[in-house]
């Protein structure tokens, strides 16, 4: 860590998640919050914090192990279905759905208004949602996600911009980017990770437990919660991390 950046994480500290009563998680697609920040939610209702499930896509394009036949309407049916029992599984009961096409088949200004209004109703103090400055991610609605999240994260508080989106301020205080490569807050989910896998395998069209795509992502979970010591790690800013001190949110 350069000296720069030390000093202004010290000066600028990213805000403690735990401090908080209102968290809204935003997930690309039905089961990506179980992936990125599964056993932090399970902590979070357990500490009777308020959580909600916001999912910006139907799914519908994620076949690969869907019933022979199953059309992607029938799929985003069944996906929203098993986003709801994985979501019950965390504790977490209240989960909304933006119900845009899977595969970034939306406007940036559609997804943006959405987001606002969704935002503006529950009144997060917390925002959850995936980085969309990771160099390897490709998948489009990760990005797209995660970039409208950022910008909503900052603009909330203010009720004459969010009014030009339709929606209500909201009084957020923190963005934590989940499926980061630079975290800076660590939440401790020691005796979680169970939940979190069982969690991933309510999502019955997506990761049958015989699987690769579940034993590969059950492993990178495992070493990924080892290496954190038992906890999650996200990129946390705050209102002051968003738009200047880039040093201190790395």
């Amino acid at each position: 860590m350069s000296l720069v950046r030390g000093i202004l994480r010290f000066a600028a500290p990213a805000p403690k998640l735990e401090g908080f009563e209102r968290y809204l998680f935003i997930g690309p697609h039905p089961d990506d919050i179980e992936i990125g920040a599964g056993a932090t939610a399970a902590r979070l209702v357990e500490e009777g914090k308020q959580v909600c499930f916001l999912i910006c896509t139907d799914g519908r394009y994620g076949l690969d192990y869907a019933p022979v036949g199953t059309t992607p309407e029938a799929l985003a049916a069944l996906r929203q279905q098993e986003a709801l029992a994985a979501a019950a599984s965390l504790g977490v009961t209240d989960v909304r759905f933006l119900g845009l096409s899977d595969g970034a088949f939306y406007s940036e200004e559609e997804l943006l208004f959405a987001l606002a209004r969704a935002i503006g109703d529950f009144g997060p103090q917390v925002i959850f949602a995936p980085d969309p400055d990771v160099s390897s991610e490709c998948h489009a609605d990760h990005l797209n996600v995660g970039r409208a999240s950022k910008r909503l994260s900052f603009f909330a508080p203010f009720a004459s911009i969010m009014a030009r989106y339709r929606a209500r301020p909201a009084p957020v205080q923190a963005l934590a980017l989940y499926m980061t490569a630079h975290p800076n807050r660590f939440v401790n989910t020691r005796g979680r990770l169970e939940r979190q896998l069982t969690a991933l395998l309510l999502h019955k069209t997506q990761f049958p437990a015989d699987s690769p795509a579940y034993r590969s992502l059950a492993l990178y979970l495992h070493l990924r919660h080892l290496s954190f010591l038992g906890r999650e790690g996200f990129r946390v800013l705050g209102q002051t991390q968003m738009h200047c001190l880039p040093e201190a949110g790395l």
